[in-house]
């Protein structure tokens, strides 16, 4: 099945390992996650935040609410 949510919104955390997206669902709310890359292993981002259920009404609030809960993102 395809992904159906469309990222509006990517920050690379500056060790290049870790990123943020915000995204927006098919039916406009919006969310936002955490990845991980590892250098050595070739198999790309993953999931570690947990966060791609909570909903927002607006990409300031994914944003935000981002902030609060990723520590990295919040230093940018």
């Amino acid at each position: 099945m395809a992904h159906k949510n469309k990222v509006i919104h990517s920050v690379t955390a500056p060790d290049e390992v870790l990123c943020m997206d915000v995204f927006r669902r098919p039916d406009g709310s919006y969310g936002f996650d955490e990845f991980r890359r590892d250098p050595e292993d070739n198999r790309g981002w993953y999931g570690i935040g947990h966060h791609g259920s909570l909903r927002f009404a607006t990409e300031e609030e994914a944003r935000a609410k981002a902030k609060e809960t990723i520590n990295w993102f919040a230093e940018l």
